[in-house]
């Protein structure tokens, strides 16, 4: 089980109630598909690593929330089900009213476990 941060609490306790919200939901959806990842603050977001490597983020600006998926290849992999969602090379943007569906961050944060697991036998 995912124990949780102080760090992430408190990076998520600054933000407005509507996108600490969306991202407490994403956080938990994140931990459930990732019980064994660990979470910290990486490059100012909050951060969860499986087996000392990076494998999701999510964050939040001032316009948008967002999910970083963190993998080029794992976002083409999924492109049907990312079509319509604005995204970028490795990350999900998404409105805080409407939060990403979990079955879908469930697949993609799967996708990532295995291909970090791929990456540690190399």
């Amino acid at each position: 089980m995912v124990t949780p941060s102080a760090d992430v609490d408190a990076f998520l306790a600054r933000l407005p109630d509507d996108q600490r919200a969306a991202l407490q939901e994403l956080r938990a959806v994140i931990a459930a598909a990732a019980p064994d990842a660990t979470e910290s603050i990486s490059y100012g977001v909050p951060a969860f690593k499986l087996r000392g490597r990076p494998l999701v983020s999510l964050g939040a600006t001032k316009n948008h929330c967002a999910f970083y998926v963190q993998s080029p290849a794992v976002m083409e992999a999924h492109a049907a089900e990312l079509a319509g969602l604005p995204v970028g090379k490795g990350s999900i943007r998404f409105q805080a009213a409407e939060p990403l569906p979990a079955e879908l961050v469930s697949r993609l944060v799967r996708a990532r476990i295995a291909e970090t697991e791929k990456l540690a036998r190399k």
